[in-house]
């Protein structure tokens, strides 16, 4: 083992180590305070609840743990945008589960948990997976609800999704097992079937409080939408659970007799573990995100048995385009390789830069993965597309559309794997979360932007120091330095992975041996929903 790999791989486990730390945080909701006083009702949290509902000893994967990561600091921030989301199996059944967490602001919505719901029920929608909401919701954060309430992708589009996904015969399963008020009471009841658990769960479309000042009737909560109510008078809800473990296990029993969903038929053989040890990704994958390095070793540790079949290998060689399998499922893989190559005419070609026979390579491998049914899967380590006047002659505009025409039209399910850079358009024709991939995640290496840190901080100094000149202020070297220090703190912030992930650009960011997990899990999802699309390449400039 050489120095390099040594210290690649001390920096890359700092990096794992760091967000370990931060999913321990993160998981702690609204504190340990809350929790407790959550506990002291006889309730789970919703961390809590999702354990005991899932299959023990069984994989799963979180979406979104750091939605609102060091968002609304001004009331106190929003854990995991204030609800838990996760993809796992209940009765062997793959799933995705939705759990209010009322330890943060008793589970109110805030934007981001908007977002964060909608995105759960698009991956539901997107693979037919059974949704099971856990309600336990102060419905919205009224010092915000002008970012909540009215517009296309705010709350009430979750209750249209509700429609939309019982028209496709997606199963719905809504546990109300605490506060579930005014358009929140429409969720459970738009499900295909409603428990609710005595004395802690309520639905109603006003509380008490606002039933008095509306119209001056004095009655309890319990009373008015508790679950005796809408299980004996009202018949909102189908089933009473005594206490959250007895309405978790009615869901388990409800899922337990689901019959098995049509599939889409991906090519799915025996799993072979990789020749090479997974552990190795910490030392291929330096430190420096400017610096070349060889992306097909990387790609032996994530594929069954360390074997990539490349296609058209020696051409556009600054991606890397072939067959693989992980976890015994078929896929296909666009990778860039960050290698300082030669092209055809020997010219040498930047890693990490895709040019126009690059380009040209992966639409044509794109469309064969349509023609074979294969999954595709993108590693992102990307500085965007070749610029300058001989890559403009050559029409590498045209090139790169043709790459994001395939991409963007490819009907089978695509996976994004961002590992180190995805900067300007390379993000977008490398499938970057605007182009509909089922799951995309980050490595804590990850960095996302229009461009680099400094590059930006260089252009953006520029601009503001001829604007202050303008005004007739004197820019002396020192000034001009600390400018630039400002700008590029500020931009690097923004670039970095946790930045990404708090607005939900990405679903997770994960240490890199779950990799195999994660796609792996996300192809048995996607099998579950057949293609009924053909693929069509489209007109454009290709």
């Amino acid at each position: 083992m050489d120095l390099t790999f040594s210290k690649n791989e001390d920096y890359n486990k700092q990096l794992v180590n760091q967000l370990q730390q931060k999913l321990s945080q993160v998981a702690l909701g609204g504190g340990k305070k809350r929790i407790e006083k959550l506990h002291s009702k006889g309730k789970l949290t919703a961390r809590e609840r999702i354990d005991y509902l899932l299959d023990k000893n069984s994989e799963s994967i979180e979406i979104g743990a750091f939605a609102g990561d060091d968002m609304y600091t001004e009331y106190g921030g929003c854990p995991s945008g204030g609800v838990v989301i996760k993809i796992g199996y209940i009765h062997k059944k793959q799933c995705i589960v939705v759990a209010n967490d009322a330890t943060v602001k008793a589970g109110a919505w805030f934007p981001i948990t908007a977002k964060k719901n909608l995105r759960a029920q698009e991956i539901a929608m997107e693979n037919r997976l059974p949704i099971i909401y856990l309600v336990d919701s102060a419905g919205a954060f009224l010092p915000m609800q002008d970012e909540v309430f009215p517009d296309k992708e705010h709350f009430g589009r979750m209750f249209r999704n509700n429609a939309k996904m019982s028209s496709m015969g997606i199963t719905q399963i809504a546990a109300v097992m605490g506060s579930c008020v005014a358009g929140g009471a429409y969720l459970p009841i738009m499900s295909d079937e409603a428990l609710i658990v005595d004395k802690t769960g309520s639905i109603f479309l006003a509380g008490s409080y606002l039933v008095k000042a509306a119209i001056g009737e004095n009655i309890d909560n319990e009373t008015l939408g508790g679950a005796t109510t809408h299980c004996e008078i009202s018949g909102v809800t189908d089933y009473k659970a005594k206490d959250d473990n007895d309405a978790l296990d009615k869901i388990r029993n409800i899922v337990s007799k689901m019959g098995s969903p049509e599939n889409a038929g991906f090519n799915k053989i025996a799993p072979i573990a990789p020749k090479h040890k997974i552990e190795d990704l910490y030392g291929l994958l330096p430190q420096e995100r400017n610096k070349p390095y060889d992306m097909l070793p990387i790609i032996e540790r994530l594929v069954d048995d360390s074997n990539f079949e490349q296609y058209k290998k020696g051409y556009g060689k600054t991606l890397l385009t072939g067959y693989a399998r992980i976890n015994g499922w078929a896929i296909g893989i666009v990778a860039n390789q960050r290698l300082v190559t030669k092209n055809a005419k020997g010219e040498m070609q930047v890693g990490g830069v895709i040019y126009s026979e690059s380009a040209d390579k992966a639409a044509r491998f794109i469309s064969n993965c349509n023609q074979k049914k294969i999954p595709l899967v993108f590693l992102q380590d990307v500085t965007g597309f070749m610029v300058g006047s001989k890559s403009e002659h050559g029409g590498i505009i045209k090139d790169g559309a043709k790459m994001v025409q395939a991409m963007a039209n490819s009907v089978v399910p695509k996976f994004t794997v961002i590992i180190g850079n995805s900067y300007g358009a390379g993000n977008y024709a490398m499938c970057g979360k605007a182009y509909d991939p089922r799951l995309i995640c980050a490595w804590p290496s990850a960095a996302l932007a229009v461009m680099g840190g400094a590059q930006a901080a260089k252009v953006l100094l520029q601009i503001e120091t001829a604007s202050l000149k303008s005004k007739g202020e004197k820019i002396t070297p020192e000034v001009e330095k600390e400018l630039f220090e400002k700008i590029k703190s500020k931009y690097d912030k923004q670039t970095s992975p946790y930045y990404a992930a708090a607005r939900l650009w990405t679903d997770g960011i994960i240490n890199p041996i779950d990799t195999r997990k994660w796609i792996s899990m996300g192809i048995e999802a996607a099998n579950q929903s057949p293609i009924t699309e053909r693929y069509n390449m489209g007109v454009g400039q290709v």
